[in-house]
């Protein structure tokens, strides 16, 4: 492992401002050429990131290209289009302006701060690094220590290719994160759990420090009769237990038509069966529960409702069966935290009336999924329902489109990210007005005596 001196830190953060400071960053080609060297240094240790996903979640080779190193697509992304993001805006003025012109100027905030989670633990530290070097930032980088093996690998990477002045990491546990927050950044972007995002925010509000804050809750995902039942089965099984369900926007729970849960769940049984084999402890495609702590607390959920599919678990491999519970209660701790597991509650309804007010009766979540052919239906629950993102007809896929923004509304988190938009995030858009020498009208200049109408009448 590669370690900083917790007592460093002030040092690290003095070392990017005076970096920073040189007016480097801001250059274009300096940024795109920085974008291609992480690139770069991707593709070379390729290998070293899949083992060490696979050491700290067990996570199949294919899943670790489409969830991980897949990040790549966003740096290419980046490079695409940076030139135009980076070029001043022209703003429209009203007549009242004629003699003025109006500019945006996109400018970087200075040193900022990423804090990693451990369940994507490389691609969602890469992926807000995009923007910030895009936006022509300095960066601190702290990886979850959690998942250890990839926050080592990170360490590596970061160290070998780019300078501390310009790009660090910083190692460790909660006195790490701690002496990190008792700093002063220009942004902080933190992707993880509700609580710790409340903790970073107060934090941050020392210094009146902007925040980001991807953070998750409890995404449901609305199951209509009128469905392609076979490409609804198979696209709600890849998205709830890819990762082993640890992931911020897997399907939490399902709101099912009554009409079609029967052949719902025979259709999830057989699907799961596909996917991982009769016995999935041994299928090579099927992640691990990343902490005994996390194991602990999912296997907890089990007790509730009743286990219809699954339900096996290993204390000894942190394995827990791809699951499916029915009768479950409102009340249930199933219910009442986001699972973050492979367990997948199903909630029956009769009406989408009622499946729309059991969403709204909870925080507004990350994501929301609705299966449905019936074009109405979709125009309802779009409108009367609030979250950070839909996703009509598919599960987890909308992450991967560089042109949506992805973030969260209320509990879910603060901000968003995702080409454009992690460029803007770590961006401040400065409002630039010029005026001209060639006329100088004197109606808004003391003495003000029988100039009122005159105004009154402009302004009007």
């Amino acid at each position: 492992m590669i370690t900083t001196e917790l007592s460093n830190i002030g040092d690290i953060i003095q070392n990017q401002r005076q970096f920073f400071e040189t007016g480097k960053t801001k250059n274009v080609t300096f940024r795109i050429e920085q974008l291609k060297n992480l690139k770069q240094a991707i593709i070379e240790h390729e290998q070293a990131i899949v083992e060490a996903l696979k050491a700290d979640l067990h996570k199949p080779e294919l899943e670790t290209y489409l969830t991980e190193i897949g990040v790549v697509k966003e740096i290419d992304y980046a490079i695409k289009h940076l030139n135009t993001w980076t070029k001043p805006k022209k703003a429209a003025v009203s007549f009242d302006f004629f003699s003025y012109s109006a500019r945006i100027y996109p400018e970087p905030l200075g040193v900022v701060l990423i804090i990693g989670p451990w369940n994507y633990p490389f691609q969602l530290i890469i992926s807000p690094l995009v923007g910030a070097i895009a936006a022509g930032n300095c960066a601190i980088i702290k990886p979850s220590e959690i998942a250890s093996h990839t926050s080592d690998v990170i360490a590596k990477i970061i160290a070998k290719h780019f300078d501390p002045a310009y790009i660090a990491v910083v190692e460790g546990g909660v006195e790490a994160s701690e002496k990190l927050l008792a700093e002063k950044f220009d942004h902080i972007f933190f992707t993880g759990g509700t609580a710790i995002g409340k903790i970073i925010m107060a934090a941050a509000a020392k210094y009146l420090t902007p925040v980001t804050l991807e953070l998750g809750g409890k995404s449901p995902c609305i199951v209509d009769s009128d469905i392609n039942l076979e490409y609804t089965v198979r696209r709600i099984t890849w998205g709830k237990f890819i990762n082993a369900g640890q992931t911020c926007i897997a399907p939490d729970y399902l709101l099912v038509n009554q009409k079609i849960k029967q052949d719902l769940i025979d259709g999830l049984r057989k699907c799961l069966k596909e996917f991982y084999g009769d016995n999935p402890v041994s299928s090579p495609d099927y992640a691990r529960i990343i902490s005994q702590k996390h194991f602990d607390r999912l296997v907890n959920f089990l007790k509730d409702g009743e286990v219809i599919i699954g339900g096996e678990n290993q204390p000894s491999e942190r394995y827990i069966a791809p699951t499916v519970i029915d009768n479950v209660s409102l009340k249930d701790s199933v219910m009442q935290e986001e699972i973050f597991g492979p367990i997948l509650p199903i909630i029956e309804y009769t009406d989408i009336a009622e499946a729309i007010a059991l969403i709204n009766s909870r925080p507004k979540p990350l994501a929301l999924y609705l299966f449905s052919q019936n074009k109405n239906l979709q125009k309802r629950v779009l409108q009367e329902t609030s979250s950070g993102g839909v996703c009509i007809n598919d599960t987890v896929m909308q992450v991967g489109v560089s042109s949506l923004p992805f973030g969260g509304v209320g509990d879910s988190g603060i901000g968003n990210y995702h080409g454009k938009a992690s460029f803007d995030t770590f961006s401040h858009n400065k409002s630039v007005l010029q005026n001209s020498f060639w006329l100088d009208l004197k109606w808004r200049y003391a003495p003000y005596e029988g100039k009122l109408p005159l105004i009154k009448k402009l302004l009007g």
